[in-house]
């Protein structure tokens, strides 16, 4: 094994996806296959997943298709038995369930609050709290990755809700990173600029568009793909052992930008 293979091997880990069957998640989950790990794709709308699952099973991994709502903590607690049941334990947690809304902050109604925030945020919150204490009960460490976005630190239109969920997964990623710690789980969040997807395309057109590419010195949107290599990065052990409680921007220079 070269030095670089043994950096980034994720061979007999299990990962768990949130939101796995969308198209960042399932990029990720791909990414962690590739690199050796287990997937175990946990959403709601499990089609969404097949063709994911399907690619890595053809390249010589394992995964499964797990449903999981995490408005829904008993399905949450349910999905973590499943995966041990199957494969022993989980090691690595990606949390990448999300919802979004283009409303003017004046229309927001308190359901629609309610929905963005309790994906966003609550979701984050009890999938942490059931497969971490899994991790801390199993005693072997762990990583977990939480999604967040550039607008988490630079207030964005259109997206006042979400923005503020994902402010709230900074906070609540560097927190479990400060007490998690001593039981070797590892806590971080990578922080994507904008990435076309279900959630977001209707927003990501025209005036909108063109504004997203002048703030950001890549002038481009970014690629799923282009989040593989941190995901797997903040997974390894090796790679990224002293790595916990960090934001990380993958956002083609956005959060760099001034004037």
């Amino acid at each position: 094994m070269s030095y670089l293979e043994e950096l980034f091997n994720l061979k007999g880990k299990t990962a768990a996806i949130f939101g796995g069957c969308g198209v960042l998640g399932g990029e990720m989950a791909i990414a962690l296959a590739n690199s050796g790990a287990r997937v175990a794709f946990l959403d709601r709308n499990k089609e969404g997943g097949i063709k994911c699952k399907e690619k890595i099973e053809r390249a010589g991994g394992e995964a499964t298709i797990i449903y999981a709502d995490v408005l829904k903590k008993e399905t949450i607690e349910t999905a973590i038995d499943e995966i041990r049941s199957m494969w022993g334990r989980v090691d690595i947690l990606v949390n990448a369930a999300g919802v979004n809304s283009a409303t003017p902050f004046l229309e927001i109604d308190e359901n629609e609050w309610e929905q963005i925030m309790s994906v966003n945020l609550k979701g984050v919150f009890t999938a942490c709290q059931v497969f971490g204490n899994a991790m801390i009960k199993d005693g072997k460490g762990g990583s977990i990755i939480n999604i967040s976005s550039v607008s988490s630190e630079i207030p964005l239109s259109k997206v006042f809700t979400y923005s503020i969920s994902k402010a709230g997964v900074n906070n609540l990623t560097k927190y479990l990173a400060r007490e998690w710690a001593k039981y070797g789980i590892r806590v971080n969040a990578i922080m994507p600029g904008f990435f076309p997807a279900s959630q977001n395309k209707k927003i990501l057109t025209g005036e909108r568009r063109r504004a997203i590419f002048n703030h950001t010195p890549m002038n481009r949107f970014g690629e799923p793909c282009e989040l593989a290599g941190t995901v797997v990065w903040l997974a390894s052990d090796k790679a990224a052992s002293f790595v916990t409680g960090a934001i990380i921007p993958v956002d083609g220079g956005f959060t760099a930008m001034t004037i």
